[in-house]
Parts: structure tokens; C-alpha cells; sequence
């Protein structure tokens, strides 16, 4: 009894013993997780079945859609508000000018009040000596169907420079 292990099947016997006492370790190790697991899958699940898992991504996608149609929308009030402000006539001009070179300063001038695309008007005023007199004339896309002086011209391209800006 000096020698527990004494021949070679004791080995191999020995080795086999070895082996499946780590083996059973690790299915124990592999079983606690595993219940582990299931029970957070239990957890998880509870209460939302599949007909449940269901009706919740169902009701996900109806919210999408109508969030996509609210963004939609939005974006519809965004490019009509844009087309109003564009419309809008706040591009301003003024070119003053002496209408006398004679005699006098720069007290004649032309005032343009135009939207984006140059409709408006072109305000002149000539001032002289004694009397001041003031002409009002449309414009549609830059023109009218009033001559227009190159002071009033220039006032108008002036108002058109502010805008595109």
C-alpha cells in the first residue's frame, strides 16, 4: 500500500476521474447560468407574449407613420411660409441724386420697394427750387410700363442686391 497508483490502468483510471469531475464541475457552472438565463427570458417575456409583442410594434409603426405625416406637414408650412416671404415687399433701395446739375444738391431721389422677384414699386421724388414733385410708378419683374429714369433703375437694382443677400 506503499503506492496507491501502481500500474498503468490505475493511471489511466485516475485520469478518467479527473476528467469527469471537471466535467461535472463545468455542468454545474453551465446549468447556473443557464437558469440564469431563463430566468431572465421569464422576466423579460412576462407579461408580453407574442400576440403582446405584436400589438406593440404595431402601434410603434402607427406612431412612426403619423410622426412622418406631422413632419410632412410641417414641412409643407415651411416652404409656404418661405413662398409668402419671398412675396413679401421688404427689399428696399434709395439713390439720391442731384436732378439739377446746375444748380442745387442731392435732394431728388428714387425709392424701390420690391419683393424677391423685383415686383414692387419705384417712388421718385424731383426736388427743384420752389416745388418738389413726387411719381409713383409699378414695376413687375424689374420693369414697368412707365418709363423709367436710370435713377429709379438704379434704385430698383439696388433694392434687387439687398434682397439677394
Amino acid at each position: 500500500m506503499d503506492q496507491l497508483i501502481d500500474t498503468p490502468s490505475d493511471w489511466v483510471t485516475a485520469g478518467l476521474l479527473l476528467v469527469v469531475l471537471i466535467l461535472v464541475v463545468r455542468s454545474f457552472v453551465i446549468g447556473s447560468k443557464l437558469k440564469r438565463l431563463r430566468k431572465s427570458y421569464k422576466q423579460f417575456m412576462s407579461g408580453a407574449g407574442v400576440e403582446e409583442l405584436e400589438s406593440v410594434i404595431i402601434d410603434l409603426k402607427q406612431r412612426l407613420a403619423e410622426q412622418e405625416e406631422g413632419q410632412n406637414k410641417l414641412k409643407q408650412s415651411v416652404r409656404s411660409l418661405n413662398d409668402t416671404l419671398k412675396k413679401k415687399k421688404g427689399n428696399i433701395g434709395i439713390h439720391r441724386y442731384n436732378a439739377f446739375a446746375e444748380r442745387g444738391s442731392d435732394l431728388s431721389f428714387s425709392i424701390a420697394v420690391i419683393d424677391d422677384a423685383e415686383d414692387g414699386m419705384v417712388l421718385s421724388g424731383i426736388h427743384g427750387r420752389e416745388n418738389t414733385f413726387l411719381y409713383a410708378k409699378p414695376v413687375q419683374e424689374g420693369q414697368s410700363k412707365y418709363p423709367l429714369t436710370p435713377e429709379e433703375i438704379e434704385a430698383i437694382n439696388l433694392a434687387s442686391q439687398r434682397g439677394s443677400k
